[in-house]
């Protein structure tokens, strides 16, 4: 089966520096990650394709994200970054469809995460950039923490032209168990029929508790079907996932490097093969290739 990683990063510190990264808990990740790092590892996991997602919200970084796609037999798609609230958002995004890779950007993103207001995906501002990106047949990536769900609710109802995809199902707390409230709000995103969502971000997640210990080098039974991470904390979030999006709504998708805190990366693909080992091979191929294809217009390679 063709895999379509549809979610990871990459950065060069001494080209640009990463902010968010001066999050104590984050220092590990305080180096360069480079294709070349994530190609053997992608490999080795039968991962032919990926999307490529902004990390900074500075203009310069997606010209070089197009242009380093556009050398790679790997990368397939780009989820950029414009200034969505700025007046000239539309212009924008087609001087970046006229660089150097343009024809491989396939979606835009804002990090919704940073802003204060909850609502900011609403402002009438944004929802106006929203539709410049659904007019020049993107779809938008939304990042957030679950407060700011039900703005992007609000957002893909008011901008049905435009796909929403979430972002690793909208970064729920693994540790407390679903809450209602992020559960009430996903739920309403999911009843949208120009909604997806991506099985990410929780696949590197570790069980909290006492079961939050490092993998024997030799694990067994369940332990060995998940790569050596545990998934049982998983489970209820990706079946509200499954429920409500369908595997025809769903995409894998690892968040490398920033995965590789808690997993490696062929752990993340384990614990998304065990999480969908109930499907059939035709839903198992919507969430591994199919969705993320028909979303971001990728061109594949031949299987």
């Amino acid at each position: 089966m063709t895999i379509v990683d549809a979610h990871h990063h990459v950065w060069d510190l001494s080209v640009r520096d990463q902010p968010w990264l001066a999050q104590p808990e984050l220092a590990p990740l305080r180096r360069n990650y480079a294709l070349s790092d994530l190609e053997p590892e992608a490999a080795a996991q039968g991962v032919t394709a990926t999307v490529l997602v902004q990390t900074v919200t500075e203009p310069e970084e997606t010209p070089e994200m197009l242009e380093l796609a556009a050398g790679s037999d790997l990368v397939a798609g780009v989820v950029g970054w414009v200034d969505l609230e700025a007046p000239g958002a539309a212009e924008a995004i087609g001087a970046l469809r006229q660089r150097p890779g343009g024809d491989l950007l396939v979606g835009i993103r804002h990090p919704v995460l940073i802003e204060p207001d909850p609502d900011w995906l609403a402002r009438p501002a944004v929802l106006r950039g929203l539709a410049a990106v659904a007019a020049a047949g993107l779809a938008f990536d939304v990042v957030s923490e679950p407060r700011h769900l039900p703005a992007a609710v609000a957002a893909a109802a008011a901008t049905p032209q435009l796909t929403f995809v979430l972002d690793h199902l909208g970064n729920p707390d693994l540790s407390a168990g679903v809450a209602g409230s992020w559960a009430n709000a996903f739920r309403g995103l999911a009843a949208l029929p120009n909604t997806m969502a991506k099985l990410s971000g929780i696949l590197s997640e570790p069980a909290p508790g006492p079961a939050r210990q490092a993998a024997p080098a030799e694990p067994a039974g369940p332990a060995e079907r998940a790569g050596g991470v545990e998934t049982a904390h998983m489970q209820p979030f990706y079946e509200l996932a499954l429920a409500g999006f369908g595997p025809g709504r769903l995409m894998f998708g690892s968040d490398w490097p920033v995965s590789t805190l808690t997993a490696r990366y062929a752990d993340v693909c384990a614990a998304a093969h065990s999480l969908t080992a109930g499907l059939s091979r035709a839903e198992k191929a919507a969430v591994f290739r199919d969705t993320a294809q028909r979303t971001y217009r990728l061109t594949l390679p031949p299987p």
